[in-house]
C-alpha cells in the first residue's frame, strides 16, 4: 500500500482527511482552519505527515508525527500525535500501513521511540497498537495543564 509523505501540493486531500479526523475527537468543523494549520505544520517543517491510499488513488489516511527529545537518551523522539482512516477505507489495512511507515520513518531518524496515546475506549486502536508491540505505559503517571 503507497505511503508517501505529504507535502503542501497535498493539501487539498490532507485538509478534509483531518478535518474529519478532528470531528471524530468532537470538535466542530472547519475545513479552513485545518488547511491552515496543516500548511503551517508543513511550511514550518513541525510535524512529518503521511498519507496512505488504500486502493492507489486519492489518500484515505494520515498519521502526523510530532518531533520531541528524551534528555535522559539524549536522543529524539517522535510522537506519533494522530492516525486517522477515513470510514469506508477502515479494516483495510492502511491504518496498519501508517503505523509500519511511521516506525520506519522513526527508525531511520535514529530515534529512541514512537509514541502515541488515545483515548481509554478507543479499543480498536488500542488492538491495532498492541498487534504492533507498542507497550502500554504502567511506570509513569501523564499530566496536562490545559492553557
Amino acid at each position: 500500500m503507497p505511503v508517501i509523505r505529504a507535502t503542501a501540493q497535498h493539501l487539498d486531500a490532507l485538509a478534509p482527511l483531518f478535518d474529519a479526523y478532528r470531528q471524530f475527537y468532537r470538535q466542530a468543523p472547519d475545513p479552513d482552519g485545518a488547511r491552515r494549520f496543516l500548511a503551517e505544520r508543513i511550511a514550518r517543517g513541525e510535524s512529518v505527515i503521511l498519507l496512505a491510499s488504500g486502493d492507489g488513488g486519492p489518500p484515505t489516511g494520515f498519521t502526523q508525527l510530532y518531533p520531541s527529545f528524551s534528555s535522559v537518551r539524549m536522543r529524539r523522539v517522535w510522537v506519533l500525535n494522530d492516525l486517522f482512516v477515513a470510514p469506508e477505507a477502515r479494516r483495510s489495512g492502511v491504518a496498519r500501513a501508517l503505523m509500519n511507515a511511521a516506525r520506519d520513518f522513526a527508525r531511520e531518524d535514529g530515534a529512541v521511540s514512537l509514541e502515541l496515546a488515545t483515548e481509554r475506549t478507543n479499543a480498536s486502536a488500542q488492538a491495532l497498537y498492541d498487534s504492533l508491540g507498542y507497550e502500554r505505559d504502567d511506570a509513569y503517571w501523564h499530566y496536562a495543564l490545559m492553557l
